[in-house]
């Protein structure tokens, strides 16, 4: 059993509902991946200080099984920021049995974004000098 990180607060949490699973009640990869995406680009497109689109899955491991109920909570780090692009580092953990809460890893993946203009094209990310 897992806990979840300390000092560290969820870029995303959501509960998985049962249009968002299969006939046995477990949640589609599909769609975790899809929250994945969202959170990885939350924080990405907030140290791009703008528009990002995902540019790859670098990679992308399901741990365990997730269930219609558990709530998830969405973990991201920056691992990389080149001149257009950001890699960030994704973990989603899994609270269950509200009566005895029950944490589990379920997923973890690296994705990498880039940074766009209003013209959708690839602009430079801003240096860390220029955010307060």
């Amino acid at each position: 059993m897992s806990k979840l990180p300390e000092n560290k607060e969820p870029v995303l949490r959501v509960v998985p509902m049962p249009a968002d699973a299969n006939q046995h009640g477990d949640i589609f990869g599909g769609w975790i991946m899809s929250q994945v995406d969202i959170a990885g680009g939350v924080l990405a497109a907030r140290r791009a200080l703008g528009r990002v689109a995902t540019i790859a899955v670098n990679s992308f491991q399901f741990k365990q099984p997730v269930f219609i109920g558990d709530v998830l909570s969405f973990y991201c780090d920056i691992v990389r920021v080149g001149n257009t692009s950001i890699t960030v580092y994704v973990e989603v953990y899994a609270q269950r049995n509200p009566r005895d809460i029950e944490t589990v890893k379920v997923t973890e993946a690296t994705l990498t974004y880039v940074a766009t203009g209003p013209d959708r094209k690839p602009r430079p990310v801003p240096s860390l000098q220029n955010q307060d």
